[in-house]
């Protein structure tokens, strides 16, 4: 469901317009796209999480504010068992459910509610697995699935996790945002109302900010949680003013109408720098911008026409032009901070001589007619989608390879792309927990066809390798898996790595204390705004 369709009305917001006459301490995120929902658990999109989820809902861990540890969060402490295969967590009995117009909470949060938020996801039986056409696309790409075997209550205030099998990077996982601890308490009214939607389009979590409305297309807003277990937020007022242009969203800074800007123009970024009022803040990312190659398709279910086409890429020309000093070429399928990223991985050099060869061999010597599906939104992996597409296509016509640039509503075009009608198209990828497997379990694993494994690629012995790396506690071993299947990917092609982009984040001079995540999302409770 889009929330496009969601009806709201505009008294809440006591106008039309915010005309940004914002009341004092409040502190407005200007973001490039609406979200598409306001619930982490249904959302195959990142930006959902900046504009809506996380700053409601709480997790059973979290990660520490700017780095890849974690800490606790909902549960105070937790143990493993020596196996790797049971986690018990012990929860925090103080955490208040927020209140709005239709619902109030009568107890805290308990196992009761940990138990609802994860068996929603993993049990088709579930009462709430099929309401706002949930298919927890996240919840999949982790293979959760098949990793978990039971989630139970030991009593009130203590959660046992078991797994099928060892998973190293199970704790990070559980400190996504898609595993965010929904009321139990509210879901159980609102089933006896037969309204059961409301859960999504109405949110109710733990978190620092308490959901007030959305009105479409145009703002989100939140209010400052009083009952937050961490202690209320400095900031009163959260707002997402909903800014498509991302030159409006820089003038809107510098007018002093946002705080905080998403995705800025990469040739607005020199500016920045020297801008009196505005603080650039930068980190690499841990993202990849690729070329998805669906490997059904014809030509493109060949191995040495995929390979020609990596030849035929000019991945530094990509970089310098679209990034702009902002980024990276791409030599593994995640970036070099990662564990397993090969400094060793033999490349495709730009070279239309070996891509024409290469062509010839797989029986195309004058080429073929394909397609790139082009992004049609920016995201932190490649600020210009648009721009990376057409130079590619002029890549590929040097060796014959007439390709088309087609482009749809981005809804569309996910759901498309997830169906295998592209043929070849321009995608990204960021990393929510820094784990390789979240890079190449979700985007080149079996598990992952339908789903963000878009080249429909499959390889066993790659497969196995993964499967072998995410049950090691070995880091060395680990290392070594990686690397081996990366070796795989590389010879197989099945997705042309293109760019490792930095994450930028413009703020206004009076936010003080805001810490930049390496997820590329921003987080608030911590934030104070100067006078």
């Amino acid at each position: 469901m889009r929330f496009s369709k969601l009806v709201v009305s505009l008294s809440l917001l006591g106008s039309a317009s915010l005309a940004f006459s914002a009341p004092a301490n409040t502190l407005v995120n200007c973001i490039a796209t609406p979200p598409m929902k306001l619930s982490p658990a249904i959302t195959n999109d990142a930006n959902d999480f900046n504009a809506s989820s996380q700053q409601v809902y709480n997790r059973l861990v979290e990660f520490k504010a700017g780095t890849l540890e974690i800490e606790p969060s909902l549960a105070e402490r937790w143990e493993i068992s020596e196996d790797g295969l049971t986690y018990t967590f012990h929860l925090r009995k103080d955490v208040k459910f927020h209140t709005n117009k239709i619902f109030s909470p009568t107890r805290t949060l308990n196992a009761d509610d940990v138990i609802f938020s994860f068996l929603r996801q993993a049990d088709k039986n579930h009462p709430y697995h099929t309401v706002s056409a949930g298919t927890y696309f996240y919840f999949n790409w982790m293979n959760l699935h098949n990793i978990l075997k039971n989630v139970e209550k030991v009593d009130d205030y203590t959660v046992k996790i078991t797994l099928n099998q060892p998973n190293t990077p199970f704790i990070t996982t559980l400190a996504m945002d898609f595993l965010s601890i929904y009321s139990k308490e509210y879901a159980d009214q609102l089933l006896e109302k037969n309204t059961p939607e409301l859960l999504d389009q109405q949110p109710i979590g733990t978190g620092p900010f308490v959901f007030q409305v959305y009105q479409t297309d145009h703002a989100v807003r939140y209010q400052a949680n009083k009952d937050y277990w961490k202690g209320k937020a400095d900031i009163e007022r959260l707002i997402f003013s909903i800014t498509p242009d991302a030159g409006t969203r820089y003038a809107k800074l510098k007018a002093g109408e946002c705080d905080v800007i998403d995705f800025p123009n990469i040739s607005d970024i020199a500016q920045m720098k020297n801008d009196p009022k505005v603080n650039l803040l930068e980190r690499e990312g841990l993202n990849l911008a690729y070329i998805g190659l669906n490997t059904t398709k014809d030509a493109l279910n060949n191995v040495k026409v995929r390979q020609a086409l990596q030849h035929a890429t000019d991945k530094k020309a990509i970089v310098d032009a679209v990034y702009q000093g902002g980024g990276s070429v791409a030599t593994n399928p995640f970036p070099d901070a990662v564990l397993g990223y090969n400094a060793n991985l033999q490349q495709y050099e730009f070279n239309l001589d070996k891509a024409k060869k290469l062509l010839t061999e797989a029986g195309y010597p004058d080429g073929f007619e394909t397609e790139i599906w082009v992004q049609p939104v920016v995201r932190p992996s490649n600020p210009n989608p648009r721009r990376t597409a057409e130079i590619i296509q002029a890549d590929w016509a040097k060796i014959g390879v007439k390709a088309k640039l087609v482009t749809h509503e981005w809804a569309d075009f996910n759901k498309r792309t997830r169906e295998g009608e592209f043929f070849a198209g321009t995608y990204g990828w960021t990393s929510r927990n820094g784990d390789p497997d979240n890079f190449l379990f979700p985007l080149l694993s079996k598990s992952n066809i339908p789903g963000t494994n878009y080249s429909r690629w499959t390889d066993d012995t790659f497969e196995n390798l993964l499967n072998q790396a995410v049950q090691t506690q070995d880091r060395a071993e680990r290392i070594k898996l990686y690397q081996q299947a990366v070796d795989i990917f590389q010879q197989n092609t099945p997705i042309i790595p293109l760019a490792h982009s930095i994450n930028y984040v413009p703020l206004s001079k009076r936010v003080q204390g805001f810490t930049q995540s390496p997820f590329g999302y921003t987080a608030f409770y911590g934030v104070k705004l100067s006078e």
